[in-house]
This record gives structure tokens, sequence and C-alpha cells, in this order.
């Protein structure tokens, strides 16, 4: 077991709302009640201004770092960042990371069961978007007494939460890190999210989202997600670990049976996937993701970022095709124009969309500092 690890860490659950007196959506619907899966790393200080809240993306979940059982083989997912004396060190900060709701890992989600009517919600849960997400992790905030988070961080999707949380709630956060993220999908993503979505509809497991208790759309979800984890690669990584090598052969078997090792992987990544996710909430989250639009919410990037109090830091990866640097310039530029204190790296990689996944030495390097400097800020 890793020296520098949280250990063994449990899952924690907070509900709020009621049938009665529900969660309002952005879409006019009402949710509720609402249960919010969570974990905590670290220890609060006295006033719980050590706080800092993590915010996961698309197939992410709560369990962010450490193990829940002595013999778990994986970690959580961003483990090499969240520690003793990792970029998030836990023994300064009170570190905190809930799933989102629409997911499948706990909090209420179609994979729910809807207490109205006993059964799963399926179709029936209502569309949510990322404010919404945001609005349910400030009620878990409230719950544990948080007045004021140190910092926000998030990378992907949970950038998209990091961008909503510093402008519904700007005098609630300290700082902000938006990594590999922007302020809204560009049309070459909304394609690649739709063509995911119709791969599940498609699938005749799907049965209009009614699948629970059967196998469900085991073949739509794994293309949707072998299509997703194409975007996440770089053109470099692809070739540099796969290239056009042969997973078992020495030449081609003329037929249609896999035989590139690209396929093979991208066969395992689909697969690994069914037996971890929800197939409704892929649909129901890749959809909040098309809906993030900062600049049509709020009139325009610069009107956005007027009322933003957070020290803000921005960073990028230049092999990311997926969410460009150019697309997080366009944020940190509004916040320039706005004079706000805000900081922005281009880090280079050869891994893409995932190296802020999968790297941490250089993050750990501009993270460490960046939070050390929060603390030296007056408020």
């Amino acid at each position: 077991m890793d020296t520098n690890s949280v250990g063994l860490v449990k899952e924690q659950q907070f509900t709020f709302a009621s049938a009665e007196d529900p969660m309002k959506l952005e879409s006019g619907h009402t949710l509720g009640p609402i249960d919010i899966v969570y974990e905590t790393y670290g220890e609060p200080n006295e006033d719980k201004s050590n706080a800092i809240l993590i915010l996961h993306a698309l197939s992410g979940d709560a369990h962010v770092a450490g193990y829940h059982h002595p013999n778990d083989k994986r970690t959580g997912w961003w483990d090499v960042m969240v520690g003793p004396g990792k970029g998030f060190d836990t023994s300064k900060y009170w570190v905190i990371c809930s799933n989102i709701i629409g997911g499948c890992k706990g909090t209420t989600g179609p994979g729910s069961i809807n207490p109205q009517t006993g059964k799963h919600y399926c179709q029936d849960f209502p569309i949510i978007t990322v404010g919404d997400m945001v609005e349910a992790q400030k009620k878990l905030m409230d719950h544990l007494g948080i007045s004021k988070l140190y910092s926000l961080a998030g990378g992907s999707m949970g950038g998209f939460q990091v961008i909503e949380w510093i402008l519904r709630f700007p005098e609630m956060t300290r700082s902000a890190i938006c990594i590999a993220s922007c302020a809204r999908l560009s049309a070459q993503s909304l394609a690649f999210n739709a063509v995911g979505r119709k791969a599940i509809t498609m699938d005749p497991g799907w049965n209009d989202g009614c699948y629970y208790g059967t196998p469900g759309p085991i073949q739509g979800l794994a293309i949707a997600r072998m299509i997703g984890h194409i975007t996440y690669l770089s053109d470099l990584s692809l070739d540099s670990r796969f290239g056009r090598k042969l997973q078992s052969a020495d030449r081609f078997s003329y037929d249609f049976t896999t035989e590139f090792a690209i396929e093979s992987y991208l066969q395992y990544q689909g697969q690994r996937f069914t037996e971890r996710f929800d197939a409704n909430s892929y649909l129901y989250l890749t959809k909040a993701m098309d809906y993030f639009d900062i600049a049509r919410s709020y009139g325009s990037l610069d009107k956005a970022f007027a009322a933003v109090k957070a020290k803000c830091l921005f960073m990028s990866y230049n092999s990311d095709w997926l969410f460009t640097s150019e697309q997080s310039r366009e944020i940190v530029q509004a916040l320039k124009r706005n004079k706000k204190d805000v900081s922005f790296i281009e880090i280079n990689s050869p891994y893409g969309h995932d190296a802020f996944l999968t790297e941490y030495e250089q993050p750990k390097r501009i993270i460490v500092p960046f939070l050390d400097s929060v603390g030296k800020k007056k408020i």
C-alpha cells in the first residue's frame, strides 16, 4: 500500500429535499429526496476554512483517493494527486469529493428508486444540468458546515463544475483550479456525445431506458465508451503505444475479427466500462455537458466572470484536442478583461485529454505553490 495514501476510506451519505419540498431544477422539473454519496480525506481545521472540493469528470465518482478495502487492487481515480504530501496535501487540507446527481455511484440518478412509484426512475428521471450538480453540492457544503471553500478543483466536466461554482457562489470560493476544460463544448464534441448516445439507444437491450434487472444495452454502452476513449487520447500517444501492431498474429486474417492491437484495447476499455457504469447515467451526463454554455447562460463570457472573487488557475495540455488550450485561454482572457486574479499554464504532454488523470509531477509542481499562495492572500 502506498505510504502516501490516505489509506482506508468510507463512503458517506447526505440526503436533502423531499417529495413535499423538492429541489427545483433548471429545466423547471423537481427532484426529491436526493441522496448524495461523498468521501472526505484529511481533517478540517477549527473553522473548516481548509476545505477543498474536488469535482469529478463524466465517468468519475466520489472515490477520489485511497482504498475501500485492504485488498483493493485499485485506488481512487485521482490518488496520485490527493494524499499526504501530494498535490492536494491531506496533511494540510480537508479534501471532499461527492458523486454528482444523475450519476450511478450512490447519488440519486436514473438508476435510483423513484419513491413515488417504488420502481427505478429510468427515463422518468428529469434532465439535469451542470448548474443543478453544483446546487446539490452547495447543499452538501452547507450540511458539512463549510461557509467558504479554500479551493475547488476539477478537470474536464469537473472543470465545468468549477466554473459554475465560481459564478454561482463567488463569495464562497477563495480559489479555483480548472484543468483541461472549457466554457462550452465545440460542435465536434457535441457530435461525439450524440453518436455515443445513439449507440446506446439503438441497442435492443436499452428498452427505452427500462432495462434494470436485465443485461441492458451492454454493446451500445461499450461502443459509446470506445468512441469517447478515442477523444481522450492523442494521436501521438496512440501511435507510440499501438501503432499498426497486430494483436496476436504476424499476418492479416482477411476477415472481420479483431486484428489490430488498438482494436483489442478499445474493446477492452468498452467492456470494462459496462461493468462499472450505467447507460442511462451516460445519457444524462453527456446531455448535461452539451447544455453547459457560459456565454449563453450569462450573456457573454465577460459578463459571466465580472462577479468572480476566486483566485483562479487554468491548466491545459498541448496535445488535448478535445478541450484545447485555446478554449482555456478564451476563459482566461475574459477573466483578465475583468481584472481578476488568474493564471494560465499549458503543460507539454503527449497523452491528450487524459493526461490530467495520469500525470502528476508537473501538475503537482504547479498546484502546490498555487494553493500556498491562496493562504497568503488576504480574504
